[in-house]
């Protein structure tokens, strides 16, 4: 695993432009300047990040471990389009996600992104093949193509044979893979993956990262995994620990 903090998590401070960001390098398909998130709560602000930066290159599969409340899916949910920075530049596939309005953050989310979560989160009542077509009829596509795509990615995910079977009739090995093809099938160029191995025993959860790691190679996807299992985490392009709101490399 590759160690290089310095490329990966700068600390300085100083300003830098939107445009200064972009031409710094084309690799970049993440770039976090200045970051900062605070809560309102009743009992005060509650600040996560303040002056957070983070690239990330296109191509890289990162992972990043930390304690349970240091923010790790709060940042997921920033690069993803699903909340806003308090403050900061936040450039994610070319795009300054903490300007998008919220129509603007689900064309973003449906084009650029695919998020797989801890519990997959699919629909109970429709078909495995009808969960991952979801995103694609909802991108405009007419049923019968996105049930067509929806087959082939079921495929690609090993349950060609249960594209008919709702969740509840499948394991929890075997829905993950439904949401991980749901999450793909609009073939997105970023994965973002919140301990997408978290609910499952230790031999499925190994079959899962498998098979997230074959995606990532054959269709060229930018990968970031939150995890705790920092074995799954060493074998990632690089992995971070996010402490006190700042990054430092395992």
């Amino acid at each position: 695993m590759s160690q290089n903090p310095t490329t990966a998590v700068s600390h300085s401070s100083r300003s830098t432009t939107e445009p200064e960001l972009r031409s710094h390098t084309q690799a970049l398909i993440i770039q976090v300047q200045n970051l900062e998130k605070t809560y309102t709560t009743a009992r005060g602000a509650l600040t996560l990040f303040r002056g957070m930066n983070l690239e990330v290159q296109t191509g890289e599969m990162v992972a990043i471990v930390g304690q349970s409340g240091a923010g790790k899916s709060t940042l997921l949910h920033i690069l993803g389009a699903l909340d806003a920075p308090t403050a900061g530049t936040v450039l994610c596939a070319s795009t300054n996600v903490a300007q998008l309005s919220s129509r603007e953050a689900a064309a973003f989310r449906n084009r650029e992104i695919g998020y797989v979560w801890q519990f997959h989160y699919l629909l109970p009542e429709f078909t495995a093949q009808e969960n991952v077509a979801m995103p694609l009829m909802a991108r405009g596509v007419s049923k019968r193509e996105a049930h067509t795509v929806a087959s082939k990615w079921l495929k690609e995910v090993g349950l060609e044979d249960r594209g008919e079977h709702r969740p509840g009739e499948l394991s929890g090995g075997e829905q993950q893979r439904v949401a991980l093809a749901r999450a793909l099938v609009n073939n997105p160029r970023l994965l973002l993956a919140d301990e997408p191995t978290g609910d499952l025993d230790e031999i499925t959860a190994g079959l899962v990262f498998d098979l997230i790691t074959r995606l990532h190679a054959t269709h060229g996807l930018t990968s970031i995994l939150v995890t705790h299992n920092l074995e799954l985490a060493a074998r990632c392009t690089r992995a971070l620990r996010l402490e006190g709101g700042k990054f430092t490399a395992l």
